[in-house]
């Protein structure tokens, strides 16, 4: 059996939306926390990756290290993360998250996750196994390198 071709652009018009109206309530969950979903975004790579630098957290976040060094003296301000010395290279800072920033950012996760689960739950069950269904093509999407 033929199928018609899927239209892409169709797809990605109906798509957008959503996603962003997702991206917007997600930000609203993380702002009552006291933080924007940027600062958030932050701590995640942080603990990904302590030690980090300022210089290798803004080529992974794709921003310029002048742009992100105001979002990080704010997180330290905060104490939500500190500036730490290599023991081995005195010259190298590294970027680690404090006990304050781990709890804010299980927060944070718990939030988001607390009102993705309230609205599936209110779904009609096959839709909730759609949306299971597009997860992994949505990873793979957001995988792609940009262009």
């Amino acid at each position: 059996m033929i199928s018609a071709p899927i239209d892409t652009l169709e797809t990605a018009n109906r798509l957008r939306p959503a996603l962003l109206r997702l991206a917007r309530e997600l930000r609203r969950e993380t702002e009552s926390l006291g933080i924007t979903s940027r600062q958030a975004t932050l701590l995640s790579v942080i603990r990904e990756h302590p030690g980090l630098s300022l210089r290798e957290l803004a080529a992974l976040e794709r921003i310029s290290a002048p742009s992100l060094s105001a979002h990080v003296d704010r997180l330290e301000s905060a104490a939500l993360i500190e500036r730490v010395r290599c023991g081995s290279d005195r010259r190298r800072v590294g970027l680690e998250l404090t006990p304050t920033g781990d709890r804010l950012l299980r927060k944070v996760r718990a939030q988001r996750t607390t009102w993705l689960a309230e609205r599936l739950a209110e779904l009609p069950p096959e839709q909730v196994v759609a949306i299971e269904a597009a997860i992994d093509a949505l990873n793979a999407l957001l995988t792609k390198a940009p262009a």
